[in-house]
């Protein structure tokens, strides 16, 4: 029985830090990768706030502490390290209530040796971590604790919203923020493509991927078509945060990945696109 195949069609990927990855995944199911990259992960000019949430996390003065990504928390050990209070970080961190939002975080919390309380199961949301802290209230509750989260490119308010409700005193750590590519011409040309119709699937591993295409779209002109050459594409999407964003965009997400890893969104994307597309393109002739 033949594997999952694109049969040539153009997929468009906006990853950055695995772009030659996810180009060279959409090669080997038979597609035609336009890549353009999206995103450029810059470290704050201040890292004030992070650096008093390490004060504080080496003082004891942090009930738990909130992992959400796996490049946050190497870039927080690299402010610990600069500061040179790396050490006594780790080591208060271990004795410390660690929640992991997925995978990512728990890969650098074993090279440290720290056991995370509680990980986030898949999809690996906002959600399924107040889920899984609901899930231990018996054991901890985060009312009138003094909670940290280690933030990611943008802050996230329904997070720390809900967890004020919960009753917890929250600190937002920023750590670094989304930012555009410094060369803007990949994107540029993945707007025309789209919107000339040379786009066939666009393959998306988070929202800020298609923000920052919309934002170029914009100062192009082109918004309003860039929406038109979209909804003609099959859009898949890696997980339901990233479909609220597409969705917020007016748009509907095609198909999203069973399990939320690039790898599996691809080969998804991959066994799927064709009869998509031909569904998609015949439902609009």
């Amino acid at each position: 029985m033949p594997g999952p195949s694109f049969h040539g069609l153009s997929v468009l990927t906006l990853e950055s830090r695995r772009a030659t990855e996810q180009a060279t995944l959409i090669e080997r199911f038979g597609g035609r990768p336009i890549v353009a990259p999206s995103v450029r992960e810059v470290p704050l000019e201040s890292q004030a706030d992070a650096g008093a949430a390490i004060d504080a996390v080496v003082a004891g003065r942090f009930d738990c502490v909130v992992l959400l990504t796996g490049v946050g928390m190497r870039a927080w050990l690299a402010v610990a390290t600069e500061r040179g209070t790396r050490d006594s970080f780790v080591a208060a961190l271990a004795q410390t209530r660690v929640v992991a939002r997925g995978p990512k975080p728990v890969v650098v919390l074993r090279e440290l040796n720290i056991t995370p309380w509680v990980v986030a199961p898949e999809p690996n949301t906002w959600r399924e971590v107040l889920a899984a802290l609901d899930a231990r209230a018996a054991e901890y509750s985060v009312t009138g604790e003094q909670v940290a989260v280690q933030e990611y490119g943008v802050s996230n308010p329904e997070l720390v919203h809900a967890l004020t409700n919960r009753g917890a005193i929250v600190t937002a750590v920023p750590i670094y923020q989304w930012e555009l590519p410094e060369d803007l011409e990949p994107l540029r040309a993945a707007v025309d493509a789209v919107i000339e119709g040379r786009v066939d699937v666009v393959v998306l591993t988070s929202g800020i991927q298609l923000t920052h295409l919309w934002r170029v779209a914009n100062e192009m002109g082109k918004g309003g078509a860039l929406r038109d050459g979209l909804a003609r594409a099959v859009i898949a999407s890696i997980g339901p945060t990233t479909s609220e964003e597409i969705r917020r965009r007016g748009l509907v997400p095609d198909l999203e990945a069973s399990h939320p890893k690039m790898g599996i969104l691809v080969t998804e994307a991959a066994a799927n696109a064709r009869t998509l597309l031909t569904a998609k393109r015949a439902a609009k002739a």
